[in-house]
């Protein structure tokens, strides 16, 4: 590897706009995020399934998965 060209690599602190904090390693010295896995709707179940011009019932009618 060639010497001098490489970022420093710091230990940084975390913060979200929710609150929560931790420490990882970055070239940036400091960190800010606006969501994190502890407010993240996917991490948290909180997401709810969007059933978009009824593509779901299109592919469940398409592939015979209706069970009415």
């Amino acid at each position: 590897m060639k010497e001098k060209i490489h970022p420093k690599y710091h230990e940084v602190k975390v913060t979200c706009v929710c609150g929560n904090e931790f420490t990882t390693g970055s070239t940036k010295k400091e960190m800010r995020l606006d969501v994190c896995s502890k407010c993240h709707p996917f991490y948290t179940g909180a997401q709810r399934m969007l059933d978009t011009r009824g593509r779901a019932d299109k592919f469940r009618r398409k592939y015979g998965l209706d069970k009415k």
